[in-house]
């Protein structure tokens, strides 16, 4: 009992958690919370927009939240310098929501036409929050395959 109660533990705190509410996440591994500091971003709620359409399944989109969250935390510990660096950190995230095309078509939607708009936006909110309001909207998902 007391090892599958362990390995319970070990998988929950091995998982990736993001809580809006205070905007923290929880860390893989380390099972302490990290908040993200920017109160921009703090008080955002990442893809508004296909929350409130239900052509988008809030579980998948729950995933996208928890990639900008991630991004955002990512930057916070990185702290990248200049406008590559950053979107070396966009990329990875972009990879990520090319992963999560394939969720959205297993649950009869798919990233199309508006969802490619908030996603983009997202991502500028995310670069303006952080101070690269110079950075191009385009290159910062430069690598969607969606």
């Amino acid at each position: 009992m007391l090892v599958t109660s362990g390995l319970a533990y070990m998988a929950s705190s091995l998982s990736l958690v993001s809580c809006m509410i205070g905007a923290s996440v929880l860390l893989r591994g380390w099972g302490r919370a990290m908040p993200v500091t920017n109160e921009q971003v703090a008080g955002h709620v990442f893809l508004q927009q296909m929350y409130s359409d239900s052509y988008f399944p809030d579980h998948v989109v729950d995933k996208g939240s928890a990639i900008l969250m991630r991004l955002c935390e990512r930057i916070e510990a990185e702290q990248p310098s200049d406008l590559d660096a950053l979107y070396a950190l966009t990329h990875a995230a972009t990879e990520e929501f090319n992963s999560l095309d394939a969720e959205f078509a297993a649950a009869g939607s798919e990233i199309e036409t508006v969802a490619r708009e908030v996603i983009a936006e997202n991502f500028w909110f995310v670069a303006s929050a952080y101070g690269f309001t110079d950075a191009d909207a385009e290159k910062l998902i430069a690598t969607r395959d969606w």
